[in-house]
């Protein structure tokens, strides 16, 4: 093993990408506000318009409908803050749950997949006059668990009933296809540091004909749909890590192979040890591994003594660790406290899959 850390907690934020510090780097310098209407204002305009064209083409959308952010927290509640009443799943992202605190909560199975009939029934439920006040918020991918949501089935259920449907899409970005075209969809979230841009900069996908209030105001940035002088710097590194990300998918594609082969090794070796939501569609970077020998907060200080960085299973804050609102309601309460999170990424190797075994059956 290298003397460098081996970083596996991609799905918390990644390493930035070799091209997004190079196009910021090359930006640096001259003022960046790209609301001025002189030479040294329209230069920057058109940078952060180049960005965004980038990561429009990565998502395969028109640039108009990309709105810039803070971050992926700011896009989901830039879209939820716009409705009255929320209908959202039971493994969604705190930046999800803390926004919409009475919203409807779907649940989901042992796999961390939504029921959808529950769904349906929940849709069903909402009174024909208040069907404009009400969306439906459910992530892409999970992440803690990697586990991948039914989006097209969502979407059509939200259609049929004639809901709003948003997805928060940050950790699913640069690691799965996306189809913004599915029926149904009407706002999606992204974030740059998920997928090697910089962190405080993200996106909100806003489906053509619709429209949301500006969650902050003050000015007419971003169309008027985001008050504030925009992160250019961010911006041009988001756009220049999608251009790189969207044309590096095969990499994780791969990964899932080495993912499997390292999860085949840790039962063998460790057969007390179960890998949670494996039976349902997954990121090909993500293990949420039940380690039994010791709680994940041991675990996670004797690999890090090791040079080996993963989190675990739970929501971390200020250095606090809290029981996983994901792995209870996948019924797998008693499991919590003893759940690892493993994450790779752009920069992760093959080698660094057999080296995590190693430590794991060390411990």
């Amino acid at each position: 093993m290298s003397s460098s850390p081996l970083y596996f907690d991609h799905n918390a934020t990644t390493l930035l990408r070799p091209a997004a510090a190079a196009a910021m780097t090359a930006a640096m310098g001259p003022a960046l506000n790209a609301s001025s209407i002189h030479q040294v204002g329209r230069a920057a305009r058109q940078k952060l318009e180049d960005a965004r064209e980038q990561v429009a083409a990565g998502l395969g959308c028109r640039h108009a409908d990309i709105t810039f952010t803070s971050g992926g927290t700011e896009a989901n509640n830039m879209v939820l803050a716009a409705f009255q009443k929320h209908i959202i799943s039971a493994i969604e992202h705190e930046a999800v749950r803390a926004a919409c605190p009475n919203a409807t909560i779907i649940g989901v199975d042992e796999a961390g997949i939504i029921d959808l009939a529950a769904l349906e029934a929940a849709l069903q439920a909402v009174p024909q006059d208040e069907k404009s006040s009400v969306i439906v918020s459910i992530m892409a991918a999970n992440n803690e668990t990697g586990v991948i949501q039914p989006l097209a089935e969502i979407g059509r259920l939200c259609a049929a009933h004639q809901v709003a449907f948003h997805s928060d899409m940050v950790q699913a970005l640069g690691k799965m296809p996306l189809d913004l075209t599915l029926e149904g969809l009407s706002f999606a979230s992204f974030s740059a540091h998920k997928i090697g841009g910089p962190s405080g900069v993200g996106a909100l996908w806003i489906k053509p004909g619709l429209q949301l209030p500006s969650l902050l105001v003050g000015g007419g940035q971003e169309q008027g749909r985001r008050a504030g002088t925009e992160n250019t710097l961010g911006i041009i590194g988001f756009g220049a890590a999608m251009a790189e990300a969207s044309s590096a998918l095969s990499q994780f594609q791969e990964m899932a192979a080495w993912r499997d082969e390292c999860e085949a090794a840790i039962l063998r070796a460790l057969p007390d040890c179960q890998i949670l939501g494996q039976a349902a569609p997954r990121l090909p970077n993500t293990i949420s591994l039940y380690f039994p020998k010791m709680t994940s907060s041991i675990a996670l200080m004797a690999l890090d003594l090791k040079g080996i960085c993963l989190s675990s299973g739970s929501a971390c804050s200020s250095g606090k660790v809290k029981d996983s609102h994901v792995i209870t309601a996948m019924g797998k309460a008693p499991l919590a406290s003893h759940v690892l999170r493993i994450s790779g990424g752009w920069t992760t190797e093959k080698a660094d899959f057999t080296d995590l075994v190693k430590a794991l059956e060390a411990l």
